[in-house]
């Protein structure tokens, strides 16, 4: 059997822009998305602590801006700069595979930085 595991998790990020007029994705700081072993254009979750909202997008890297999170597109509708948010990726798997799998979760402080790393 094939079963769709948690690869990895941000917790806690800030939600610190927003665009409407771009075509759509998450723009990620490049060391959150190194340590969250994300790659540019991997398919997340988004799920909004602040207001509830969940929905489904992908990942732009940001070469320079330490601790951006910014929301693009549509995506930039369902959240308000300054909301909480979840960022999750899944990885398909077989039960041999997820018998010792274990999702990478980093949980940031208030500036976006990794204050905890959790496997």
């Amino acid at each position: 059997m094939i079963r769709i595991m948690l690869k990895s998790k941000i917790h806690n990020a800030k939600v610190t822009e927003k665009n409407v007029n771009y075509q759509g994705s998450i723009t990620l700081a490049k060391d959150l998305i190194k340590e969250a072993d994300l790659f540019p254009f991997e398919q997340v979750h988004i799920y909004n602590i602040s207001n509830g909202e969940r929905f489904i997008t992908y990942v732009i890297q940001d070469e320079k801006r330490p601790g951006v999170v910014c929301l693009n597109g549509a995506a930039a509708h369902k959240v308000s700069i300054g909301d909480k948010i979840i960022i999750a990726s899944y990885s398909q798997m077989s039960d041999e595979e997820a018998d010792f799998h274990r999702p990478k979760i980093l949980i940031l402080d208030k500036d976006n930085k990794i204050k905890e790393t959790k496997f």
